[in-house]
This record gives C-alpha cells, structure tokens and sequence, in this order.
C-alpha cells in the first residue's frame, strides 16, 4: 500500500502542521493539555500527544471517512485519529474486511497502518470534554475539513460516523460550493444524499455506546462500507 507522492500529498502535510499548531478553542486546548498531564493511570508511562489531530490516510483517496473528534485516552495519547481506543479497534477492523486497510488493528502512529483508496479526518480535532464540542468549536474546525475537501481532489464518498460528523459534513460542503438540497438531508444509519461530486453516507458512530448495546453491528458497519466501495 505504498502511495505515491502527489502535489495533494504536500499541500495535506503542510495542512496537517497548521492543524497540530491550532490553539483558536481555549477550552479545548485547556482539556487537552490536562488529559496529557494527569494520563489514565494505565497509560501512565507513555507520552501523551495532547495536540490536535491532523487527518490521515491516502491522498488520492475516493471515500473519506468523517468522525466527530478525538478520544482524550483514544487520539489524544497516540496522535493519530481513532487509534488507541475501542471505537477505533472496531472502525478499523471494518476497514480491514472493506480492503481499505492495510491491517485490522491501529494502536500507534508507527504501527505500520496504511489505508488504500481511504482518509479518514474528524470535525474537530481536539479531545472536547465530554466527547461533547460546543457549536462554535465545531465551527473553528470547518474551515480545515473544506481545505481537505479541496485537496482530496478525488474523494466521491464521504461516510459520516454519527449525526454531528454528518452536520459538518453538510455544512462544510456548503462552503465548498454545494449546497444541501431541500429539505435538508436528515442522518440516519444507511441514510444516503447527493451534494455534487459527493455522496454522503451516514453510519452509526463506533463509539461502545452504540457496538455494546447492538445498535451497531460489524454487519452494518460493513454493508456501509461496501456501499461506499460499490459508488466509487
């Protein structure tokens, strides 16, 4: 799965710096930074990123995968989006069976994970306490979701992992030039819309709330990803 350099390829690096350099939410900054110090005592000994997040995957992608924001124990500690937690463990494995990931596991940034034909970013890009960002944090973000839209020149599909990251992705597409049809699309598991050259899909988010209880399941989560590999 090696991929080729591409112009997108540096302009999505020098992105990805600006990203990690963000301070514009100080309550999310604040967080961040006091999840890295004070650590989850089984993490104790490791070195937390405690940073935003920057997306991450294949530049010349078709589906992008759109998640609400990093986990504080999950993203927060390894610096790579939806690794080190159980929310992550699935969405991976799912990636795996789909054929967009190299393996079925992410639990580092230099693990050796590689995505083939796949992106996957978040709405925002720091841990929000709670899991819960406030309107105008999710709105300091947009701007870095439309200049990957802009760069991942090829991307056809977004999957958006729950209501929030579906809402971004609408309004981000918006300010790409695309408005939403009305009336507005509304999220739903399985939920299909059309903006231009993007498909939408909606997907319940693997976060435990949603795996442990069944209202996800592996054979759900599949048959989205195999839509999304099936409109590409």
């Amino acid at each position: 799965m090696r991929i080729a350099r591409t112009e997108s390829t540096t302009q999505l690096e020098q992105l990805s710096e600006e990203v990690i350099r963000c301070r514009l939410c100080p309550r999310l900054v604040a967080w961040r930074e006091q999840v890295a110090r004070e650590k989850r005592a089984s993490y104790a000994s490791e070195d937390y990123w405690g940073r935003p997040l920057p997306g991450f995957g294949d530049p010349t992608a078709r589906v992008l995968i759109l998640g609400l924001a990093p986990a504080a124990h999950g993203g927060n500690r390894t610096g790579r989006i939806f690794t080190g937690d159980r929310s992550g463990d699935w969405l991976f494995a799912a990636l795996w069976r789909a054929g967009f990931a190299s393996q079925p596991q992410s639990v580092s940034r230099d693990d050796g994970l590689a995505l083939a034909d796949c992106y996957i970013t978040a709405a925002v890009r720091c841990a929000p306490p709670a899991n819960r960002p406030t309107p105008a944090e999710r709105d300091n973000c947009r701007a870095y979701l439309v200049r990957e839209l802009a760069l991942l020149r090829v991307a056809r599909v977004i999957v958006c992992l729950g209501a929030f990251a579906w809402d971004a992705a609408l309004r981000a597409v918006a300010l790409a030039g695309q408005e939403p049809p009305r009336p507005r699309p509304r999220f739903g598991h399985g939920a299909s819309a059309q903006l231009g050259r993007w498909t939408l899909l909606g997907c319940y988010h693997p976060s435990q709330q949603n795996t442990f209880t069944g209202k996800l399941t592996e054979a759900m989560m599949d048959a989205v990803l195999s839509r999304a590999r099936e409109l590409v």
